[in-house]
């Protein structure tokens, strides 16, 4: 099997449909691709579908678990709460144990709730207090456009102007990531004034995957707060959220946790604030004290855990979708899932270099540890045609403007041997292009 190292070229007789089809008899995930419902063609042939850093594919059993919610609401009605099959009142903390595992975390420390922005807002309340000197927020150059319209708008709600309280941590002139050392080189200079750290744990267009750990220490050492966006981590690459030391984190679960379109989102917050009092919120009758929830005369009593910034009871049929993909996850194990993650991004990486095409490059980081399973293809003077090829050829991915490829080959159902065909297919459009 491919390993973690830097890249290696490929030899001629690895560069291969048997050596591809070699590494898919050795795989110990590949039994898992007959858990997902695989997109056709119109003739009824598998699409290789390399888009789940966008929206992960359905589990065979998602229905059913669906089905058994619609069944007990049928018969039960609001009995469903305490005697369904699967009792909606708890149904959140059926998540909770395999999520946490998903992302490093302790139990106490996660909760699946809302939607990934509304989430990063709520932890802003918390984690977010501006002074008339620490007021900044840093986030990275090329942010999600959800995260910098979310910081920013924060930032309007407090009455402090983009241009004074947004700082960018940039790519140098001419590189397409930023380099950890122009980090501690705005520490160094605006540290004092920073009030919050808000990175993308995997930066959605280069699929870099940041040193959480490194960043949350350089940002306490200043005094900020640090929390992470995980959407493009989570499922994906090993977060070890609580070891890292972050003070929050968010994440959606339709991309690589394979919940759904729009489905709920994630939360973490780190042991250290679970219960502290102190910390501003904005509250919601389920974060209250399970105990005394239905007592509606209590003030609020937040739960002592990540649960405490619940707002409202869970929206049971998008919750169930999410079970139906984390007893997958349970069975697959996350470490068996990251590393292969980056053995598929390894293999697809080498195709590509060994190409020889001047005119393709790969922005995602060769370095195993900073990356999942994302490659970002650059191909100098493409447009979006050549995308649109690809999809005709049989290939799902996605094009970034102004000239990048996103393939996204996922561990629980996608192959090597896709992988090589996906390259083959490329291969042949661009020769033809020529």
């Amino acid at each position: 099997m491919l390993t973690h190292q830097h890249l290696i070229p490929l030899t001629d007789q690895k560069a291969s449909i048997d050596f591809a089809r070699e590494l898919d008899q050795n795989d110990p995930l590949n039994k898992f691709r007959d858990r997902f419902y695989i997109p056709k063609d119109q003739y009824g042939n598998d699409l290789i579908y390399f888009c789940g850093n966008s929206l992960g594919l359905q589990p065979k059993t998602t229905k059913s678990y669906i089905d058994q919610e619609l069944h007990d609401w049928a018969n039960l009605g609001v009995e469903g709460h305490f005697e369904a099959t699967n009792p909606w009142m708890p149904y959140h903390e059926y998540l909770t144990s395999t999520m946490a595992k998903i992302v490093g975390a302790k139990n106490s420390e996660v909760v699946v709730m809302n939607s990934l922005t509304v989430n990063l807002h709520l932890m802003m309340v918390s984690f977010y207090r501006p002074t008339s000197t620490r007021y900044k927020i840093l986030i990275e150059g090329d942010a999600f456009p959800s995260d910098d319209y979310a910081v920013s708008s924060q930032l309007h709600n407090h009455n402090i102007s983009r241009k004074d309280g947004l700082i960018k941590w940039k790519a140098r002139p001419g590189e397409d990531l930023p380099r950890m050392e122009d980090l501690e080189a705005i520490l160094k200079k605006e540290g004092d004034q920073i009030a919050l750290i808000m990175i993308g744990a995997v930066n959605y267009y280069t699929g870099q995957f940041f040193d959480l750990k490194k960043i949350t220490q350089l940002g306490h050492q200043y005094g900020c707060k640090v929390g992470f966006d995980c959407a493009h981590g989570a499922g994906n690459v090993s977060l070890n959220l609580h070891d890292s030391g972050a003070d929050f984190a968010v994440w959606c679960s339709y991309k690589y946790l394979n919940s759904g379109p729009g489905s709920l989102a994630g939360c973490f917050v780190h042991e250290r604030h679970t219960n502290d009092p102190t910390l501003k919120r904005f509250a919601g009758w389920w974060g209250h004290n399970k105990e005394t929830r239905f007592n509606m005369r209590h003030e609020f009593d937040p739960i002592p855990s990540a649960e405490g910034w619940q707002l409202s009871n869970p929206p049971i049929l998008s919750m169930a979708a999410i079970k139906a993909s984390l007893s997958i996850f349970d069975k697959a194990g996350i470490d068996q899932i990251t590393k292969k993650a980056t053995q598929l991004s390894g293999y697809l990486s080498n195709l590509i270099k060994n190409m020889n095409n001047d005119r393709i490059s790969i922005i995602t980081p060769e370095d195993a540890d900073q990356r999942g399973c994302q490659v970002s293809i650059k191909v100098e003077n493409a447009d979006k045609s050549l995308h649109e090829q690809l999809t005709a050829a049989g290939v799902i991915t996605d094009w970034r403007e102004p000239d990048v490829i996103r393939a996204a080959p996922v561990s629980l159902y996608n192959t090597f041997e896709e992988v090589f065909m996906m390259v083959e297919k490329l291969k042949a459009i661009i020769s033809d292009k020529s």
